[in-house]
């Protein structure tokens, strides 16, 4: 079956859950403690998992326990729930490495994101910061771009792990601006953000609530912002298109996703809770303030959504020549 046959696939039996949970179980309901992978370790998925779980065992009566499960760029944690059993007591926190990039950037993926995970709901989007350990002395983007150059073996970048929107955002800045700069892949942001601090690597790429804290303690420093706009929270930060890499643009998103073959009614009992939870004032508020535009959209849209960012950063990968290193 054709890539494009089995999003096809994917994405009619997306089509079908609102109606089959109308008609469904509505009261379904776990019957023990549900996991939920998280396959990167101190991220802002870690934080949005830790944000829904208790929710969702008020919601359900069960537990719902944080699972990290990192590595390979997020393909362990995601291979491990697509190997679930489809009952719904194990879900995926997901994110654009193991459900878009890595089907480009990986020559061998072990599960194929379109058919071997069920979308849930595409929980938040936000762009990324470009920060800066202080150490460094950038002072804006462009002095950025021209010491990078005149020195690359003395600068290197972390990511949060292999094939995330944080390594691929860096390697199109490097196309775009025609750098060379060592990358440091990490397995999260945690472990990232203590290197970078302590001038171990000298930038990297990160969704705000990662480093909004370092931020403010002067222990990092923004360089620019990779949306369409600047952050409302922080004006005075120009976009990268501003700073002279015209309509450069990188989003970084996360979902819920369940096994293969969950029923459909259980997608649709979880999408249901899930919205209403991401979607309360209380979780919206602490989302917003850690810059994250709340999506909330149906499994199909989600399913659509995954199938055009394999496409869009298989572009980049393509572009860029990035390779699982």
């Amino acid at each position: 079956m054709t890539f494009t046959r089995r999003l096809l696939t994917t994405a009619l039996v997306a089509a079908t859950i609102p109606s089959a949970w109308a008609q469904g179980t509505p009261d379904w309901r776990p019957s023990k403690p549900v996991r939920i992978v998280v396959p990167i370790v101190g991220s802002t998925n870690d934080v949005l998992a830790r944000l829904v779980a208790p929710e969702l065992h008020k919601a359900f009566g069960q537990p719902f326990v944080v699972e990290n499960k990192p590595g390979a760029g997020g393909n362990i944690g995601a291979l491990d729930v697509s190997r679930a059993a489809p009952d719904g007591h194990t879900l995926l926190v997901g994110y654009n490495g193991p459900l878009a990039i890595n089907v480009t950037l990986f020559d061998k993926m072990p599960y194929d994101p379109t058919k071997d995970l069920a979308p849930i709901t595409l929980a938040v989007k936000a762009p990324q910061y470009l920060v800066a350990t202080p150490s460094a002395g950038f002072t804006s983007v462009q002095d950025f771009i021209a010491k990078v150059k005149a020195n690359p073996a003395r600068y290197s970048y972390g990511s949060v792990a292999m094939g995330s929107a944080s390594h691929l955002t860096m390697e199109m800045m490097k196309s775009a601006a025609d750098f060379r700069m060592t990358h440091i892949p990490y397995r999260g942001a945690g472990p990232a953000l203590a290197d970078l601090i302590a001038g171990n690597v000298q930038a990297g790429f990160f969704v705000p609530g990662n480093v909004q804290g370092f931020v403010k303690e002067g222990r990092l420093k923004l360089l620019a912002s990779t949306g369409r706009q600047r952050f409302p929270s922080t004006p005075d930060i120009p976009t990268l298109s501003e700073s002279g890499l015209k309509d450069f643009e990188a989003t970084s998103w996360i979902g819920f996703l369940a096994p293969p073959a969950t029923p459909p009614e259980i997608i649709g009992r979880y999408h249901a809770e899930i919205v209403r939870i991401l979607k309360s004032p209380e979780i919206q508020k602490r989302l917003h303030e850690m810059e994250f535009e709340v999506v909330a959209t149906t499994p199909r849209e989600f399913s659509d959504w995954i199938g055009t960012e394999i496409t869009r950063w298989g572009k980049v990968i393509k572009s860029t020549g990035a390779k699982v290193e």
